[in-house]
């Protein structure tokens, strides 16, 4: 069975009451990143994988893409996406997702990879359903928030102030398990050669790697999102393949 967080009740309404807000990691450090390293759409067949809520299916489509395919492992999640013509969901997990070859112009995917056991399999699946010259862009958990084996890394003084972050196990590539929100949420660490390499070794062309900080907005709005600058949440990449 794949692992399904997102479709856990008590899960799923903190999620969906969180992401209603507006105010979050998401919309001032992942998405603004994330948006900024995509093609221009208009035009593009494109594949988001783990698209959850249909905002990013929703945002491409308003920008222009001729049709996306959204995929998520999460029922809940894909009943209350946007049903708009130019977009078809499937309910599958990533792991599981079969396409013809040379299918997409575009293949996303926001903060899912991280959930992925085989990544080199991964990798292989993108390539084969890219055209050639197509793009990949995608965002996951940096290696420094998935390195340490409890995935607890802030040393915090008595008054709860945070001091600095510690980073162990890093060559420690694998699975951890942590709590958020339900317990034994499992994630993959790699480190960051693992995840540039996986893609070079399929004939991904590396472009650009963001680690990024929050927007303006974000720190009138999160002043926490300040740590950002001292330890990255978030890496992405946006790679062309051959």
């Amino acid at each position: 069975m794949r692992q399904n967080i997102y479709d856990d009740p008590t899960f799923f309404e903190y999620y969906k009451e969180l992401r209603s807000t507006g105010i979050t990691f998401n919309d001032f450090v992942e998405q603004p990143a994330l948006k900024a390293l995509l093609p221009d759409l208009k035009g593009l067949t494109v594949l988001d994988m783990g698209c959850g809520f249909g905002k990013l299916a929703s945002y491409m489509v308003e920008q222009g893409a001729a049709h996306v395919t959204g995929a998520d492992i999460s029922s809940k999640m894909l009943s209350i996406a946007p049903k708009l013509p130019e977009i078809t969901y499937i309910h599958a997990p990533i792991e599981e997702l079969n396409f013809e070859a040379e299918s997409f112009d575009l293949i996303v995917s926001s903060l899912a990879f991280h959930y992925v056991a085989d990544y080199d399999r991964l990798m292989a699946q993108i390539a084969k359903w890219l055209r050639s010259g197509g793009t990949l862009v995608f965002s996951t958990e940096h290696p420094i928030t998935t390195a340490k084996l409890d995935m607890e890394g802030w040393v915090e003084d008595e008054h709860g102030e945070r001091l600095h972050y510690a980073i162990d196990n890093y060559g420690e590539e694998g699975q951890r398990s942590t709590h958020w929100v339900v317990d034994n949420v499992i994630k993959y660490h790699r480190k960051v050669s693992t995840l540039v390499n996986g893609m070079i070794a399929h004939d991904l062309i590396v472009q650009h790697i963001d680690e990024p900080e929050s927007i303006p907005e974000g720190l009138e709005k999160m002043p926490k999102l300040t740590q950002e600058r001292r330890k990255p949440s978030f890496i992405l990449f946006k790679a062309v393949k051959k």
